[in-house]
């Protein structure tokens, strides 16, 4: 879908990468600049899963001939991506001023977690923090302290997917004013706009309350432990799934159940459910749910989700690794080899001079 977009992605961690690898998987020509002090041994490929499907050249860009190149790639592209503290490409000389002259077209898209402005613009952060400070993790688990989520939350869910839909956007367009554009992609930012989708609930999400809102309070929206250890996800919101849940359980008619809106029932039918769940093991639910509408699934490790027949069935998991996603009718979309650092120094450097931008 990308194909003949070039986009120079500059070495970081975590969701700078992350979104590079996506657009390389989208069809772009993504060529990363590695440090050259990163070393001369060929990286194992399960370390450097975010690079699979680009192009590697290794500069050291306080070297002035291997900036020369740096900025030669940058007039050969379409868009730069780069995950660095703020102000750190400014004094390597790289920063979006600079890159904007050297060309007009460019999307410079830039990944922190606070933002290039702020009081905290400087400071260091991760995932965790990004998602307390602007709410979001307020609402992680039920009563108590909250529950760590997964870096995908923060790191990829508020960080590399907004950058990559900046980028898209940048890219649409340049392509129809012929101006380039800065994308500042925050993980604070994207976070606090994730929410919308809760807030989007009003009067039924609450915003001082953790475990007394629709999805993080009702006895119908959690995961629950089952005889021999494991857990059970269940969350049928709409009427329709619900009453299908209490069918196949035997409760339709059980008082208890009747009011699956109404906050003050939702304890004394959490613990019902919870004695329910402990009576039978985790393959008994799958079972019985299986088929239905009930939205009730096992939790399964990384390794179990590969083997479930839906899972399987997609081809979601391409041996070790997750396939690429989203899907294109008509398109087999099969990802790129992890480069070696460097691996691709001599190539881009013979282009870059046969193009006139060396």
């Amino acid at each position: 879908m990308l194909h003949g977009i070039r986009i120079i992605e500059f070495e970081a961690l975590g969701p700078a990468p992350f979104a590079g690898m996506l657009l390389a998987e989208l069809g772009a020509e993504v060529i990363v600049v590695h440090r050259r002090s990163g070393g001369e041994n060929p990286a194992k490929q399960t370390e450097n899963l975010l690079d699979r499907g680009k192009r590697s050249i290794a500069l050291d860009l306080k070297n002035a001939d291997d900036l020369k190149v740096a900025k030669g790639l940058i007039r050969s592209a379409d868009g730069l991506t780069e995950g660095l503290r703020p102000g750190v490409m400014e004094r390597l000389g790289l920063g979006p001023e600079e890159a904007l002259c050297l060309n007009p077209k460019l999307v410079y898209g830039r990944m922190t977690g606070w933002g290039q402005t702020g009081p905290r613009a400087t400071q260091a952060g991760h995932d965790l923090n990004y998602l307390a400070l602007s709410g979001a993790l307020f609402y992680a688990g039920q009563q108590g302290p909250p529950q760590t989520p997964p870096t995908m939350l923060g790191d990829i869910g508020a960080g590399a997917m907004y950058l990559a839909v900046g980028m898209l956007a940048g890219l649409l367009n340049a392509k129809a004013t012929g101006k380039g554009t800065v994308v500042d992609a925050a993980i604070v930012d994207g976070a606090s706009h994730m929410m919308a989708l809760l807030l989007s609930m009003g009067a039924q999400f609450s915003t001082t309350a953790r475990g007394q809102s629709l999805l993080d309070g009702p006895h119908w929206s959690r995961c629950y432990t089952c005889a021999d250890g494991r857990s059970l996800s269940v969350q049928c919101l709409e009427p329709q799934f619900y009453a299908l849940f209490l069918e196949r359980l035997g409760l339709s008619n059980d008082p208890a159940f009747a009011q699956p809106y109404e906050p003050s029932t939702w304890a004394a039918a959490t613990t019902r459910l919870e004695q329910v769940f402990a009576s039978a093991p985790t393959a008994h639910w799958a079972d019985l749910f299986a088929g239905s509408d009930a939205c009730v699934v096992p939790v399964l490790t990384p390794e179990e989700a590969k083997s479930d027949p839906h899972i399987s069935t997609r081809g979601i998991w391409q041996g070790d690794f997750p396939a690429p996603a989203p899907r294109f009718d008509g398109v087999a979309v099969q990802p790129g080899p992890v480069p070696n650092r460097g691996q691709d120094s001599a190539a881009i450097l013979s282009d870059l001079q046969d193009r006139g931008f060396l």
